[in-house]
């Protein structure tokens, strides 16, 4: 391909994306479009800790409300609690470094989080909810832990 036929970031952001893996697997270096190229590969790292750090606010907030609202637990909830583990388990599972780093580093912040997501869904005061999260990260991850109400 020549100059002419090299399609612009801004124009048809797949067609770039193809042209660049083509010319990185052809070793053309010389020709990436380094600084999108650069940009796009961070925003892949900033997506997957969004990823991370959403998934987990609502895997907390689901096990918080099994706990504390025994009575009104539903299939629903445990359903939504396996979905989050198993997405997770999939991020963790392409880059292990989120969980090894990032999600102890989000862990406490997002526990806050989920407690006053979940005061204000359940209309339950947020000191209804443990100050601090009543789970270790082993235990909001562990397939067989359901907190006990």
């Amino acid at each position: 391909m020549d100059t002419l036929e090299k399609p612009k970031y801004d124009h048809d952001f797949v067609l770039w994306l193809e042209f660049q893996a083509k010319l990185l697997r052809q070793g053309r270096v010389g020709e990436l479009d380094l600084e999108n190229l650069a940009e796009e590969v961070e925003s892949i790292g900033r997506s997957d800790r969004r990823e991370v750090q959403n998934r987990l606010t609502v895997l907390l907030a689901h096990l918080l409300k099994y706990q504390f609202q025994a009575k009104r637990r539903s299939r629903s909830w445990r359903v939504t609690i396996d979905e989050q583990r198993r997405q997770l388990e999939l991020v963790f599972n392409d880059s292990p470094s989120l969980l090894k780093s990032y999600a102890l580093t989000i862990f406490d912040d997002t526990y806050q989080y989920a407690r006053r997501r979940v005061s204000v869904e359940t209309r339950l005061n947020s000191e209804a909810f443990p100050e601090t999260c009543p789970y270790t990260l082993a235990q909001v991850l562990d397939e067989d832990f359901f907190p006990e109400g």
